[in-house]
């Protein structure tokens, strides 16, 4: 398929849909319908969801009970069917429908040309504004049933499942309105029984605060469930005898609202999202409790009842109508950013906290270079004393310069250092780094400008071997400051270097979430004016583990890709198990255009950049050669520290457990499948 079709990546369109209804009058619903069904189908969307008794109107109340509207309801629905035949999409409509001497509140579904079947509404309130069981007849015992509809019988029961056989994933059940209501929903069984994507016709008139009840329920649907939660309510020419209408839409996924619309609304709305199929089978599978549960209902579960069809979808660029976040361990939005970022760095202080506490309150002794992770991790431990009641001189803080230590990051080391309070030591190593290189034999000694990995590491190593001795004289531990960006690409030195410590409060972090973290610390008074100038001032700096000298500033990401994209990687690799190829399509979708999307508060403008396909497939493949076929062994040895994010961590005690000597082929061939050039 085309990579740049959502069809190709395990996305499904889907629609919540809501207009004018005419009450009491079925063709000009039926018409209403259709309308918005062509649109949709127009625009890729595979399932389409109307209000509740959408064909007759949700408030006509006794006329429910009238032979001409029930008549004209079934001349409506045959109208639709037709007016289905040539369209994409899936329709759900709202239907009052005679069935054995009784009327339902039924949800039809429609596809191309046919009814695959209908679900009664289970449950009828009967209190308050509402008293449906005057009129229509609950559905909740209509388990393997049929239901005449035109001149063909075809399944009738809250027990329907609608699965696509050529989009993996996408299995359909819907329920109406109060169902969502109860407190063991018709959908919480169906999802158990394998549905992902879940819909609800609603009526319901609107009250101060039920908008806020509807989307608390829409919400936890979609989030206990592990599905899609599609939701339409009727609006606009429902009768305002007692009541009013606000025509709510809106779609979750996973806890996520992906898409809504305004409320109260003049004409034709819909929610449209694409709901992400692959990430909801992929919580399932690692969510064991899921199918645990299933197990203990499999007596009502197991007998749902499958209904196949075939969607046909197309494989063109459709676009991508969901939000995917540049930065998807660093949320845009102010609020959500502003409570992570103070849930991360409490995280981290009350970890570090609790391990002084636990092993007799010893000093803390940390490498400072003046750089974002050291940076972090020294404004971490000083928060740690301050809540012990310790004096920050129990911090040993040391900067250890070597043959490129920059002056400026030398001084922003002292600097802040001194802002806090700290106990401040100087350990140059360069001359012990000369000794050992000769002692290797190395040419650098020699005087040859020769600067490989044995140079680098012999610098990383001694600072670290010089911190750990200094923990062993002074009666402190080491604490680590390397990140979870780092651990991902095998970006440390092993064994007695930044790889090891005592402790590490940055191992569950992100790089791109540190230097929020700090701007976060620095903006919210945690600390002193003086200090939060110097974090500015090193938040801004390029990274680079000067370790090479020269003129121009050694870059990690020029080694290791921008953190930017690969953190991006790390999130949808670690989180969801997602393929190369459609993190691909999701990084293309978010970084291609600067201007597109939102930024987090606070990022610099000078720092935002686009990436284009081939950009990206490169790091990519970066990322996978190293996360995949070479960074293992390392993490297989790490120090303890903090989970942070919900994104996950690689603590082989944690998230993340694999093979130390694995390969990255699988990956790679994935990535091979598509041309992205």
């Amino acid at each position: 398929m085309n990579f740049r079709s959502i069809y190709a990546h395990g996305f499904v369109r889907v629609a919540a849909c809501t207009g004018r209804t005419a009450i009491a009058d079925p063709p000009a619903n039926a018409e209403a319908i259709l309308r918005q069904a062509r649109e949709c189908s127009d625009e890729g969307v595979a399932l389409a969801v109307f209000p509740e008794l959408g064909l007759s109107g949700y408030s006509i109340e006794d006329l429910l009970l009238q032979d001409v509207v029930l008549d004209g309801v079934e001349d409506a629905l045959a109208q639709v069917v037709a007016g289905s035949a040539e369209l994409l999409t899936v329709l759900v409509v709202g239907a009052p429908l005679r069935h054995r001497g009784r009327v339902f509140n039924c949800a039809v579904v429609v596809h191309k040309g046919r009814v695959l079947g209908v679900a009664p509404k289970s449950y009828l309130p009967t209190y308050r504004e509402f008293y449906e069981t005057r009129q229509l007849t609950p559905g909740d015992l209509e388990r393997g049933g049929t239901i005449l509809v035109g001149d063909r019988e075809v399944p009738f029961g809250p027990d329907l499942l609608f699965a696509a056989e050529d989009v993996a994933g996408f299995v359909l059940h819907v329920e109406v309105c109060e169902d969502m209501w109860v407190p063991v929903p018709p959908s919480a069984e169906a999802a158990l029984a394998g549905a992902t994507v879940l819909a609800n016709l609603s009526g319901s008139p609107i009250t101060v605060g039920r908008a806020e009840d509807r989307k608390l329920l829409s919400r936890s649907a979609s989030s206990r469930c592990l599905a899609a939660y599609v939701y339409a309510a009727a609006g606009l020419g429902e009768s305002s005898t007692d009541l009013s209408w606000d025509g709510q839409t809106m779609i979750y996924e996973n806890g996520v609202l992906l898409a809504e619309t305004e409320r109260f609304p003049d004409g034709d709305r819909r929610s449209v999202a694409d709901v992400d199929l692959d990430l909801l089978r992929q919580e399932r599978q690692r969510m064991n409790s899921f199918d645990d549960n299933r197990r203990t209902h499999q007596d009502r579960t197991g007998d749902f009842r499958r209904i196949p069809f075939t969607l046909d979808p197309p494989a063109t660029d459709l676009g991508l109508r969901r939000v995917v976040e540049r930065f998807p361990f660093v949320p845009a939005d102010v609020e959500r950013l502003a409570l992570d970022c103070y849930e991360a760095y409490n995280i981290q202080v009350s970890g570090l906290r609790q391990r002084l506490s636990a092993i007799g309150e010893p000093k803390v002794v940390i490498g400072v270079s003046g750089g974002l992770d050291s940076t972090h991790a020294l404004i971490v431990a000083a928060r740690a004393m301050d809540r012990a009641g310790r004096p920050r001189t129990d911090i040993l803080a040391y900067t250890m310069p070597g043959f490129a230590t920059s002056g400026g990051t030398k001084e922003n080391a002292f600097a802040l250092m001194r802002a806090l309070g700290v106990s401040v030591h100087e350990l140059d190593i360069t001359a012990t780094a000369r000794l050992m290189l000769a002692e290797l034999g190395h040419p650098f000694a020699s005087g040859e400008p020769v600067y490989d990995v044995t140079f680098e590491n012999v610098q990383a190593g001694l600072r670290y071997d010089y911190l750990f001795r200094i923990a062993n004289y002074r009666g402190g531990i080491v604490l680590g400051t390397g990140d979870l960006s780092e651990l991902a690409l095998g970006w440390s030195t092993y064994g007695v270097g930044d790889h090891m410590s005592h402790y590490n409060v940055n191992g569950g972090v992100p790089k791109t979430l540190i230097q929020h973290l700090i701007r976060w610390v620095s903006n919210s008074g945690q600390f002193d004016e003086s200090v939060g100038k110097i974090l500015s001032v090193i938040v801004e700096q390029e990274i680079s583990p000067e370790l090479v000298p020269g003129k121009e500033l050694q870059s990690s990401e020029s080694k290791v890709g921008p953190y930017a994209l690969q953190d991006f990687t790390l999130f949808h690799v670690l989180r969801y198990g997602m393929r190369p190829s459609k993190i691909a399509f999701l990084a293309w979708h978010a970084w291609r255009d600067v201007e597109a999307g939102a930024w987090p508060v606070h990022f610099p403008p000078h720092r935002r950049v686009a990436y284009d396909l081939p950009e990206i497939r490169h790091w990519l493949e970066v990322f996978c050669k190293r996360f995949f076929g070479f960074a293992q062994f390392k993490r297989s040895a790490l120090p303890n520290g903090p989970k942070v994010s919900a994104g996950g961590s690689l603590s082989p005690r944690g998230d993340w457990r694999a093979p130390s000597d694995g390969n990255a082929e699988a990956w790679l061939r994935d990535l091979a499948r598509f041309d992205l050039s």
